[in-house]
């Protein structure tokens, strides 16, 4: 075949335009590159939770999104299941405990897990399907309490209260059923995971539910035979809180993510109204969190 010079010609000049093309388009993808690098590659804060179906969840999300920050919210149903998920990087924060349920964890497994926010205190509160008071329950009846140490304490401290039972340590965040004087104590007390204490009151006479748990159940917050008072000073180490791993504990969208939840007219509406209007909202510095987190695991360490 003959090849003229004119086509010797026009060959590398085609080459050439193939690879301009080529030169561009590697670029583009190395400033794509270059940006999702600077973006920290794109990758969201992932939150675990217990209740992410709760509405105010999408609200903070899509909050968060318009400030630039993307989350993904991890739900949960067992409360043993996020701390374990935080400390070992597959969640970067978590929201779902109070301080005292933090200390026993921190203490128990010589882990630095440290909060970086303040939501809300909500009550713990002792529900019946078959009775409408605590006057109606009868003397050897069965109740149900969380089995997990910091929200059991609480729960039998709510029963002594009611005059269900008698504690022979007086009732302290370290109470738990050994302590139970049951000569003196009117109902026989069992323990069960905080998410079945509420489905097993079909067969119980009454049972400790935690908050996140009681319109799952089709329970009413107005429909409680007892509660603590989370404006309790008192009260104070039960706050909630988000909580980071120990060295994430100054990261700037951590801390960010949390004055939005804070902020956010239409989140703490929500939070409100998931909690049939009982929680009630904090924002306690970081600092103060951590001096009482540091306290609690003090009394923690002293009580073993």
């Amino acid at each position: 075949m003959t090849m003229h010079s004119d086509q010797l010609v026009d060959a590398p000049e085609s080459r050439k335009g193939l690879l301009a093309v080529v030169v561009i388009v590697v670029i583009a993808l190395l400033a794509g590159g270059y940006f999702f690098l600077f973006r920290g590659n794109g990758d969201a804060i992932r939150i675990g939770v217990v209740g992410a179906s709760d509405p105010y969840w999408s609200t903070f999300e899509e909050t968060a999104a318009d400030e630039g920050i993307e989350v993904e919210i991890v739900d949960f149903t067992d409360y043993t299941q996020l701390n374990p998920a935080l400390s070992a990087g597959e969640l970067d924060l978590n929201q779902f405990q109070h301080l005292v349920y933090l200390a026993d964890y921190n203490v128990a497994g010589g882990d630095d897990l440290t909060p970086v926010g303040s939501t809300a205190i909500y009550p713990l509160a002792l529900y019946s399907k078959q009775y409408d008071s605590i006057d109606q329950i009868p003397d050897g009846a069965q109740v149900v309490v969380p089995d997990d140490a910091s929200n059991q304490a609480r729960g039998l401290n709510i029963l002594q209260q009611a005059g269900l039972i008698e504690l022979s340590d007086g009732g302290t965040i370290f109470s738990d059923t050994s302590d139970i004087d049951t000569a003196a104590s009117r109902v026989e007390v069992t323990q069960a995971g905080a998410d079945f204490t509420a489905t097993s009151l079909d067969d119980v006479a009454a049972a400790i539910v935690n908050n996140d748990f009681v319109e799952k159940a089709g329970l009413d917050f107005d429909g409680a035979l007892a509660t603590d008072d989370p404006a309790d000073p008192l009260a104070a180490p039960y706050v909630n809180v988000f909580v980071a791993r120990g060295e994430d504990k100054d990261n700037a969208d951590y801390r960010r993510l949390v004055e939005l939840f804070q902020d956010t007219q239409a989140v703490t509406d929500g939070v409100l109204e998931v909690s049939g209007g009982t929680a009630v909202l904090l924002k306690t510095p970081p600092a103060d969190l951590a001096k009482l987190l540091q306290d609690t695991e003090k009394v923690v360490r002293d009580h073993q």
